[in-house]
């Protein structure tokens, strides 16, 4: 079988995310079962122009800003002449429009609607446009088959009139093999963590806000924040207004006394794989996620979150199982709750515990088998309706 994927952003670009990690880990394994699979997505910086990566052929053109018009251009004048049993169309960002001109079987992924959140993450003339298109985009895709990542994106999508038997639910997963729970200690200083990327929408703030107060009870904790994004040089600018020591070292290195917040900037999955170990409980404040990878990343790792009770994170966090849920925003709330965390070491064992065996149950393989289900089954009804 011959699949062509579009997507923005492909793993080595250094703004991938989740998105690109879910597409990644299951379509690698789908070539490494003997399919064909090309991704066609934008260039960035010293990027290569083709290469193979874990069995997946990746075309870069074009860059992140007039990609979307590239896509149609390409299919037009290359792809559609080179014989693929599907199209796959990731959508995130801004759509691609596929239905209005793909011929093939097409197969639509999402991790998220943006909605209204996509104000807090960029300027109003900036926002609007991605926001109109984005209710342009539910009526084109509207009658696609689509896979997600977790229920609240499949009920998101419901309520967009989405036919129910077109969505499919394929759960975001964890690597075992990478992802695992070490020797179980943890730092000698209460250690408190956040891993993703730096953007504005994840509402960093107020994890920030939330560990001021967690110092005046807890003088010798330390946050340690890992990943990169272009909303870094405002929280560090927020860690300095807030009156907090901010350190920029080398991932890794423990040394430093406690009461300061840490920027790692990426680090290597060996890395932060042993950073997420030793952590007393990882948190994420995101104002909407498709799923929350990281939040299962850390489960692996041995490691309960504390989340913001909204869409996807409220899928990937089990409250009082795995980890915690707080009110999205309530920073006094969140401090409490990461202070019950670092002072009750029978409960912190306990989700970690179980949130080590829910880990277990989110594996790769299993999300590509069931999406090479849904491909197959996309192929067969749409031979059935030519």
């Amino acid at each position: 079988m011959r699949i062509l994927i579009f997507n923005w952003q492909d793993i080595k670009n250094p703004l991938a995310g989740g998105a690109e990690v879910h597409l990644h880990e299951v379509f690698s394994r789908i070539a490494h079962r003997g399919h064909e699979v090309v991704l066609y997505c934008s260039m960035f910086p010293d990027a290569k122009r083709e290469e193979e990566i874990n069995g997946i052929h990746v075309i870069r053109e074009g860059n992140r800003y007039l990609f979307n018009y590239l896509v149609p251009v390409r299919y037009w004048s290359r792809f559609r002449r080179e014989g693929y049993n599907i199209i796959i169309d990731d959508l995130n960002k801004i759509p691609f429009y596929t239905p209005l001109y793909v011929r093939e079987p097409l197969l639509g992924i999402t991790h998220h609607l943006f909605d209204k959140s996509i104000f807090l993450e960029v300027p109003f003339p900036l926002a609007a446009y991605v926001y109109l298109h984005e209710r342009v985009a539910v009526r084109v895709y509207r009658n696609l088959p689509f896979i997600v990542g977790s229920p609240s994106t499949y009920y998101e999508l419901i309520n967009h009139g989405f036919p129910k038997e077109n969505v499919h639910v394929v759960n975001y997963c964890v690597d075992h093999q990478v992802h695992y729970p070490g020797d179980g200690k943890k730092s000698e200083t209460p250690l408190i963590g956040y891993v993703g990327r730096l953007k504005r929408y994840k509402s960093i703030e107020h994890l920030l806000e939330a560990f001021a107060i967690v110092l005046k009870q807890m003088p010798t904790a330390r946050l340690q924040i890992i990943g990169e994004g272009d909303h870094r040089r405002n929280l560090e600018e927020y860690v300095r207004k807030l009156g907090l020591v901010a350190l920029q070292r080398n991932a890794g290195d423990t040394s430093a006394l406690g009461g300061t917040v840490e920027f790692t900037g990426f680090v290597s999955d060996e890395k932060k794989v042993a950073m997420l170990q030793r952590m007393h409980v990882v948190v994420n404040t995101s104002s909407k996620e498709g799923w929350g990878l990281t939040v299962i990343e850390a489960n692996a790792c041995g490691t309960p979150v504390i989340a913001s009770n909204v869409p996807g994170l409220r899928d990937s966090v089990v409250d009082g199982k795995t980890g915690l849920l707080y009110t999205y925003g309530d920073v006094n709330e969140l401090a409490e709750k990461i202070l019950l965390l670092l002072n009750d070491d029978d409960l912190r064992q306990r989700l970690t515990q179980e949130a080590i065996a829910y880990a277990r149950t989110f594996d790769w393989d299993v999300a590509a088998d069931q999406t090479l289900e849904i491909i197959e089954n996309t192929i067969a009804q749409h031979s059935s309706r030519s």
